[in-house]
C-alpha cells in the first residue's frame, strides 16, 4: 500500500474511533448519525484499499496477465525460439496426440517452444505454468524412443504447484519406434539418449520464472523407463541442472538391454521358423505355479514374491507328463525358459551380459481370456526382435542385418564403441551431483519386464562400493523396490506411491514420491520408507511400506497384513 494510502485509513481510523467514543453519550438519533458517520468512513477506507491491491496487482501481475509472448521478449534464450503461448482454463485439458483429457488441471500458462541442439536436432518442449505457483519445476521425462512429451506426469506436478516442463527427446517423426530418425544422424540419438533434458531445462526454467514473476527456488526431475535413463544422464553428465531426480525403472544400461531382447528373442524363437518355443498364452501360467512355489518365503502369503532372488522355482516341475498341454511345458520349453532365466553371456568370457529377468516376471498379469496383460512376450518380439533396428540401423547400419548372426562378445564391443558412448549411462561417479546437494529417489518393480530390477540393483551396488559405505550412498542415492509391481506401474502389490501414471491417495510425503523429494532437498529428511497403496474399484485394498534398500519391509506378526504399520523395514 502506498503512502498517502496508508494516510487516509489512518486518517479514517481516527475518525471512527471518535464517533464511536461520541456515540456513547448521546441518544438513540446521535447513535444514529454516528453509525452512518462510521459506515461512509468504512467505505473510504475500503475503497482506499482495493486502490491499493490494483496498484499491488500491477505492479505483481498474475500468470494470466503474463501469459503473453510479449512477456518473454527479454528473457535470454540462447538457441531457443518461443512459438505460442496460450493460458488454458481450469478444468481438463486435451494435449496434442493424447487419447484422452487431463481432468481436474488448474487454470496454467502453456508455453510451446524449441531449442536447436546441433545443425542436424532440435528439441520441441512445453512449460506448463499454473496460476498458483509455488516458484519450483518439475522437468519431465519420455518412455521408450517417443517423441510426446509425459503430459500426465506434468499435470500432476501442476496439481502440486509445481511448474512442469517436457519434450520430444529431439526427434520429430510419426513413427518414433523404428529408430529410423536415428540412422545416420547421430545427433538426434545424442539427443535422446543424453542431451535433449539439459537442453530445455534452462530455457524451462528462464520461462517459468519470467512468466511466474518470481525467483526459481527449485528444480526437480521426474521419469520412469527412458524417463529413468535420463535422469541417471542428468545426474551423471549435468549435475547442476537438479536439485532432486525421481528416476523409475532406469533404461540407462542401454546397449545391453537391447542386447538381453535380443537373447529372449533367440533363445525363444525356432531358428527354422521363427515360431514361439515357450508360447505367451504358458507364461500366466508359469507364473502362477512360480508365485504358488515361493510366495511364502517372505513370510507372509499375499499373492506377491517380495524378493525373487529368494525364490528356487525349478522349471522341470512344470514337464508335462504325456503330450504338450496349456498347464505343462515340454521338454525344449523348459529349455528355453532355463535359458531365458539364465539371461545373456559373453561366449568367450562368460560374463554376464545382461541379466536374466526374476522368475514371477513373465507374465505379472493377465487378461480375462488367459492372455497376458504384461510380461516377456511385449518385449521378446514376433518376427523380429523386440528393438531390431537399433541394431540394424544404429549400430550396423545396414538394414538387411541378420539377428541370428549376432555375437555376444564382438559385437557386444562393437555396439559399446559406438551408439554406448551415445547413450549409455552407467558411471557411478556422481560425486559433482552429491558435492552440489543434488539428492536422488530410485525406483524400480521387482517384476519390471522391461527394465531388470537386477540390473537396477547392480549399478546401485557399485555406486554405493564407489561411495565406500551404505552410509555415504544413503546420504544422496536412496533405490526403492516394489514387489508386485511391472514396469514403472501396476501389478498385484502395493503399486500406487506417486509414481508414474497418477497421484495417490494421500499426497504427502510420506506416501508420495515427489513430496518426499521435496521434504529432502527443503529440510534435508531423506525417505527411509515410503507407504504405497493397492487400490481397486478406487479403494484401498492394501499398504506397505516400500523400504530403502537394502531393507525390506517385515511383518510384526500382529494385524492385518494389509496395513503398513504393521510391517518395519528392516
Amino acid at each position: 500500500m502506498s503512502e498517502p494510502d496508508m494516510t487516509v485509513v489512518a486518517s479514517v481510523r481516527l475518525r471512527a474511533k471518535r464517533y464511536g467514543e461520541t456515540s456513547t453519550k448521546l441518544n438513540e438519533r446521535s447513535r444514529g448519525v454516528s453509525r452512518t458517520l462510521v459506515i461512509v468512513a468504512l467505505c473510504i477506507a475500503t475503497t482506499a484499499c482495493e486502490r491499493a491491491a490494483a496498484q499491488s496487482r500491477a505492479a505483481n501481475p498474475s500468470v494470466s496477465q503474463q501469459c503473453d509472448r510479449s512477456a518473454l521478449r527479454a528473457v535470454a534464450l540462447e538457441n531457443t525460439t518461443v512459438d505460442s503461448v496460450e493460458m488454458i482454463a481450469a478444468g481438463s485439458f486435451s494435449p496434442p496426440g493424447s487419447r484422452a483429457p487431463l481432468i481436474g488441471t488448474p487454470a496454467f500458462c502453456r508455453v510451446h517452444a524449441h531449442v536447436v541442439t546441433s545443425n542436424d536436432s532440435l528439441v520441441n518442449f512445453e512449460v506448463w505454468v499454473p496460476d498458483t505457483w509455488n516458484r519450483k519445476i518439475v522437468v519431465t521425462g519420455n518412455g521408450g524412443y517417443s517423441n510426446v512429451p509425459s503430459f500426465r506426469d506434468m499435470a500432476n506436478a501442476l496439481l502440486q504447484g509445481y511448474a512442469a516442463a517436457g519434450g520430444d527427446t529431439g526427434h520429430q517423426t510419426p513413427t518414433p519406434d523404428d529408430l529410423q530418425w536415428g540412422a545416420a544422424h547421430p545427433q538426434r540419438i545424442v539427443d535422446w539418449g543424453t542431451r535433449s533434458i539439459h537442453a530445455i531445462t534452462v530455457p524451462a526454467r528462464r520461462i517459468a520464472a519470467s512468466i511466474g514473476q518470481n525467483v526459481l527456488q527449485r528444480s526437480y526431475y521426474y521419469g520412469c523407463s527412458t524417463g529413468g535413463h535420463q535422469g541417471y544422464a542428468e545426474m551423471q553428465q549435468y549435475p547442476l541442472d537438479f536439485d532432486g531426480v525421481i528416476a523409475g525403472a532406469p533404461g540407462n544400461n542401454r546397449v545391453r538391454l537391447n542386447a538381453a531382447y535380443l537373447w529372449q528373442y533367440l533363445s525363444n524363437h525356432s531358428p527354422d521358423d521363427g515360431t514361439e518355443i515357450v508360447p505367451a498364452s504358458k507364461l500366466p501360467m508359469i507364473t502362477r505355479a512360480v508365485v504358488a512355489a515361493c510366495d511364502k518365503n517372505d513370510g507372509v502369503v499375499d499373492g506377491v514374491i517380495d524378493d525373487p532372488r529368494s525364490c528356487r522355482f525349478d522349471p522341470a516341475s512344470l514337464l508335462c507328463r504325456d503330450k504338450d498341454g496349456s498347464d505343462c511345458l515340454t521338454s525344449p520349453q523348459v529349455a528355453a525358459l532355463n535359458k531365458m532365466y539364465a539371461g545373456a553371456r559373453n561366449p568367450r568370457t562368460g560374463e554376464q551380459v545382461y541379466p536374466g529377468w526374476s522368475q514371477s516376471s513373465e507374465a505379472l498379469t493377465a487378461m480375462s481370456d488367459g492372455r497376458p496383460a504384461s510380461g516377456w512376450s511385449q518385449y521378446w518380439g514376433t518376427r523380429d526382435p523386440m528393438r531390431v533396428n537399433f541394431w540394424r540401423l544404429w549400430v550396423f547400419n545396414d538394414p538387411q542385418w541378420n539377428p541370428r548372426t549376432f555375437d555376444f562378445d564382438r559385437d557386444l564391443t562393437r555396439a559399446d564403441d559406438t551408439i554406448g558412448k551415445l547413450v549409455d549411462q552407467r558411471s557411478v561417479d556422481l560425486a559433482a551431483f552429491k558435492h552440489r546437494g543434488g539428492v536422488a529417489i530410485v525406483y524400480q518393480g521387482w517384476q519390471d519386464p522391461v527394465v531388470n530390477a537386477l540390473d537396477t540393483i547392480a549399478y546401485y551396488e557399485r555406486l554405493r562400493s564407489q561411495q565406500g559405505s551404505q552410509q555415504e550412498a544413503d546420504r544422496f542415492f536412496r533405490l526403492f523396490l516394489v514387489p508386485g509391481m511391472g514396469h514403472c506401474s501396476g501389478g498385484t502389490g502395493t503399486t500406487n506411491f506417486g509414481n508414474q501414471g497418477g497421484a495417490p491417495p494421500t499426497v504427502d510425503a510420506d506416501h508420495d514420491l515427489l513430496s518426499a523429494l521435496d521434504r529432502w532437498v527443503e529440510q534435508r529428511t531423506p525417505p527411509d520408507r515410503i507407504i504405497a497403496s493397492k487400490i481397486e474399484s478406487g479403494r484401498v485394498v492394501r499398504t506397505r511400506p516400500l523400504c530403502a534398500y537394502p531393507k525390506r519391509a517385515v511383518y510384526q506378526g500382529n494385524g492385518s497384513t494389509d496395513d503398513a504399520a504393521n510391517f518395519v523395514c528392516r
